[in-house]
């Protein structure tokens, strides 16, 4: 595991999540699931003053956020603060009949900045909700960062269906749900275009929702045959 995975799995730790299934890469730069970053704020008790509206439009919305992380001892809780922004095509973008709810994706940006802040993985993963900028090509606070990552490099296509399958497998609430999903001709097509490391590791993250979901451990053969 590279440095930065590794400081970033460590931090992940302390809060009771790990690093495979939460956080994948875009060219380079981790990102973090949003539910992911939600979870941590409640586990380490994070709360949020109530927002500042800066800028609100129709088609924009600019919301600044505060949040404070109780310390072990009196006097040592942090408060870190951050804007949230969305501007619809330009740093948010809807496709189709896509409803666009501007200050709904500003507040998610915002906490998600605050709570990176406060659990010091700021700089090292940004959150799912950035990804907009990514696949725009116009990631300025990446850019600063990663030099690396130019501005018409395309969201990569493998992580992003690692990531849609990821999530889509947690939204699966039955053991049937996982299994029909993982038998569907879509899916198989997908895991079959992936590289065999990642599509192992999806296929694991199957099995492992699975077990969560009940089904027998010692069952091992049939989870394979069911997640195959």
């Amino acid at each position: 595991m590279r440095t930065a995975d590794k400081q970033i799995a460590d931090i992940l730790v302390r809060y009771g999540e790990p690093f495979a299934g939460n956080v994948w890469r875009v060219q380079g730069t981790a990102v973090i699931y949003h539910k992911t970053l939600e979870r941590i704020a409640a586990q380490a008790g994070i709360v949020f003053e109530p927002p500042t509206i800066i800028r609100a439009e129709r088609d924009e919305a600019v919301i600044l956020v505060s949040g404070r992380l109780p310390g072990a001892k009196p006097g040592t809780e942090r408060l870190e603060w951050s804007l949230g922004e969305a501007l619809i095509n330009v740093n948010y973008r809807v496709s189709g009949k896509q409803a666009a709810y501007v200050y709904a994706m500003a507040e998610k940006r915002g906490k998600d900045r605050v709570i990176l802040k406060l659990i010091e993985l700021h700089g090292l993963v940004y959150s799912e909700e950035e990804a907009d900028e990514f696949r725009q090509g116009q990631p300025a606070t990446v850019h600063s960062v990663h030099e690396e990552f130019h501005e018409s490099d395309a969201f990569d296509a493998v992580t992003e269906a690692e990531g849609d399958l990821k999530r889509r497998i947690d939204e699966a609430e039955s053991v049937n749900a996982v299994t029909d999903l993982m038998l569907d001709t879509e899916t198989q097509a997908t895991l079959n275009a992936m590289p065999r490391g990642t599509r192992d590791e999806v296929r694991d993250y199957a099995k492992a929702r699975l077990v969560a979901l009940g089904w027998p451990s010692r069952k091992t053969g049939q989870r394979r045959a069911a997640a195959a």
